[in-house]
C-alpha cells in the first residue's frame, strides 16, 4: 500500500542524516531522468504547462497586468512576435479600434492599393445590383465621393459599356454602378484624384476595420512601424485598452507561449512585484499558489528550467507520466521503473526528517524536493489504484474517510426517492438484463406504450448503464481530502492525492519557515 504521509509529524523528529541523504540521492536521480525525457522532446510541452500555471495566477489586477504586458512589449525582441501576435488578436476581436486609426492614415491606404489589383477588387468591387439595398465597403465610398465631386472626378470613372453614364442617370439608377470598370477606375483615382484618399467617405468606409481581412500581415507591419518607429500614442492606447479588457489567463496563454526563455524570466520577475500572498495562497488553495509563494520571495534566483521542472512535477504530474511512458522515451521509462522499484521503503519518520531538512534549504530547492517526492507518490498511485478494493484500502490505510459517490435514485410510486447502492452481484445484474430484453421484445410488438411503462424502461436502462460503468472501473468517491466537495473518479485519484500530499507537506514547511 502507498503511504501518503498525511498524519501530523511526530513530536520529536529524529533528524536521521543518513536516511535523508539516501532519499535526496534518489530524488536527484529522479530529477535527472525527468529532465532527460523533457530535453529529448518534451521541453516545449512542459514549457506550455508552465504558461498554463502562470495564467492561473489570480491576484493580478487589470492595471497590473497592463503594466506587465506593456513592459514585455517594450522589449526589443518582442516587436516581431509578441506585438505581432497581440495585434493579430486585436484585429480579430476589436477591429473597429484599429479601423479608427487607419481612417486617419490616407498614405497607408494609398500604398495599400497601389499596384495591387486583388486588393482593389476585394475592397471596391461591391456595387449593388438590381434589388440590392445599397453599395458596400469601398464601393459605397467611391460612389458617394464621385457624386459629391462629380464636376472634378466623374470623368475618371471607367465604364465597361460603349459609353459612360452621366451623374443624373446613375442617381436614378444606382445599379448602373455595377457596370463600372472597378480596377481601372480606382487606378485612375490613385493617379489623378488624390483627394479621395483623404476623404471622409473613404475614412467612414474603413472605420469598422473590415478592411483588415484583406491583408492582415500588411496592416500588422504598418502598426508595428507606428508603435516602434513613430511611437504613436494612439496605437499604444489601443494596445493598453485591449490588455486591460482581457483576462490575464487569456493573455498568458496566447503571448507567453511565443517568448524565449530570457523574456519569460523577465516576465516572471515582473510578476513577482505584484504577488499578494493572502490567507488562501498560504493555504495553497489554488493550483498556482506554490508558484506565487516562490515568486514572492526568490524569483530572481530561479532559472526557467527550474520553473519548468517544478511546474511539471507539482501541477502536471499526470501529463509528465504520460510523457515518460511514450515509446520515444523507453530508455527513461526503464530507468524510472528501476529507480522507483523500492521507492516506497520510506517510514513516517524518514519522511518528516526529509521535510525538516527542507526547512534549512533555499525555498526553491525545498519546493523541488517536496514536489519530486509528491510525484513519486503519483507514480506509485498510478500503478496501484486499479480496482475499487485497492483504492478503498488506500483510503483506509492513510486515514482518508470516504463515501461512495456512484449511487442512483429510483422514483417510487409514492413520489419519494429511495437510494440504492450499486453493490449488486454479477448474477443479479445478468438476471435484470435478461428480464429487460424479454420486456423489450414484448413492448416492440405493441403499437403504443403508456407513460408509466416508458418511465420504468428509462429508469431501468439508466440503472444498467450505471452498473456497466461500475464494472468498467467507473467507481467514484467523495473524500475528506477536499471536504467531500466533489466526486473523484478512479482515473483521477493519483493526481488528486499526490497534489493533496504536496499541499499538506508544503503547508507544514511554510509554517515553519
Amino acid at each position: 500500500m502507498v503511504r501518503l504521509f498525511l498524519s501530523p509529524p511526530p513530536s520529536c523528529i529524529s533528524g536521521d542524516r543518513d536516511g535523508v541523504k539516501e532519499r535526496l540521492t534518489l530524488l536527484e536521480k529522479l530529477e535527472s531522468i525527468l529532465w532527460s525525457a523533457m530535453v529529448s522532446g518534451g521541453r516545449n510541452e512542459a514549457r506550455l504547462w508552465l504558461c498554463n500555471t502562470i495564467s492561473s495566477i489570480h491576484s493580478i489586477t487589470p492595471r497590473e497586468q497592463c503594466e506587465l504586458f506593456i513592459e514585455l512589449l517594450r522589449l526589443k525582441k518582442s516587436k516581431h512576435d509578441v506585438a505581432a501576435q497581440l495585434l493579430q488578436m486585436i484585429f480579430e476581436n476589436r477591429p473597429s479600434k484599429v479601423g479608427s486609426i487607419i481612417a486617419k492614415k490616407c498614405c497607408m491606404l494609398e500604398k495599400f492599393f497601389e499596384g495591387h489589383p486583388r486588393r482593389i477588387m476585394d475592397w471596391f468591387d461591391h456595387f449593388a445590383t438590381v434589388g440590392e439595398s445599397g453599395h458596400k465597403k469601398g464601393a459605397r465610398a467611391l460612389s458617394k465621393f464621385a457624386f459629391m465631386n462629380r464636376d472634378t472626378c466623374w470623368e475618371e470613372l471607367e465604364w465597361k459599356g460603349r459609353h459612360g453614364q452621366s451623374p443624373a442617370v446613375v442617381a436614378t439608377k444606382p445599379h448602373y454602378f455595377h457596370d463600372l470598370d472597378v480596377l481601372q477606375t480606382v487606378e485612375n483615382f490613385l493617379q489623378y484624384v488624390r483627394d479621395f484618399w483623404s476623404s471622409e467617405e473613404l475614412a467612414e468606409s474603413v472605420k469598422d476595420g473590415e478592411i483588415l481581412k484583406i491583408d492582415r500581415k500588411y496592416f500588422i507591419d504598418k502598426f508595428l512601424y507606428l508603435m516602434y518607429e513613430e511611437n504613436l500614442e494612439e496605437a499604444w492606447m489601443i494596445i493598453e485598452e485591449f490588455i486591460m479588457d482581457e483576462q490575464f489567463s487569456f493573455l498568458c496563454q496566447h503571448l507567453l507561449v511565443i517568448v524565449d526563455d530570457s523574456r519569460m524570466l523577465t516576465f516572471l520577475k515582473s510578476v513577482s512585484k505584484f504577488i499578494h500572498i493572502n490567507a488562501q495562497c498560504k493555504e495553497l488553495k489554488y493550483s498556482s499558489c506554490w508558484l506565487e509563494n516562490l515568486l514572492s520571495t526568490c524569483s530572481g534566483s530561479v532559472s526557467v528550467d527550474e520553473f519548468i521542472l517544478l511546474n511539471a512535477v507539482i501541477s502536471h504530474g499526470r501529463q509528465l507520466l504520460h510523457l515518460l511512458i511514450d515509446e520515444e522515451h523507453e530508455n527513461e521509462k526503464e530507468k524510472l521503473e528501476m529507480l522507483l522499484m523500492n521507492g516506497l521503503n520510506f517510514s513516517d519518520t524518514d519522511h518528516w526528517d526529509l521535510l525538516k531538512e527542507c526547512m534549512k534549504m533555499e525555498k526553491q530547492i525545498a519546493i523541488k524536493w517536496i514536489g519530486l517526492q509528491s510525484w513519486v507518490i503519483h507514480y506509485h498511485l498510478a500503478q496501484e489504484c486499479k480496482t475499487q478494493k485497492s483504492c478503498e484500502s488506500l483510503f483506509s490505510g492513510n486515514g482518508i474517510s470516504f463515501r461512495r459517490a456512484d449511487k442512483f435514485c429510483l422514483l417510487q410510486s409514492n413520489e419519494t426517492f429511495k437510494e440504492h447502492s450499486l453493490e449488486i452481484d454479477e448474477e443479479e445484474m445478468a438476471r435484470r438484463h435478461h428480464n429487460r430484453r424479454n420486456k423489450d421484445k414484448k413492448r416492440r410488438k405493441k403499437k403504443h406504450n403508456n407513460a408509466n411503462e416508458n418511465t420504468d424502461e428509462l429508469l431501468e436502462f439508466e440503472q444498467l448503464n450505471s452498473l456497466h460503468d461500475w464494472k468498467l472501473g467507473g467507481r467514484t468517491w467523495l473524500l475528506t481530502t477536499n471536504n467531500y466537495s466533489c466526486a473523484w473518479h478512479i482515473a483521477d485519484l493519483p493526481e488528486h492525492l499526490s497534489k493533496h500530499c504536496f499541499s499538506t507537506w508544503m503547508k507544514w514547511v511554510l509554517s515553519k519557515w
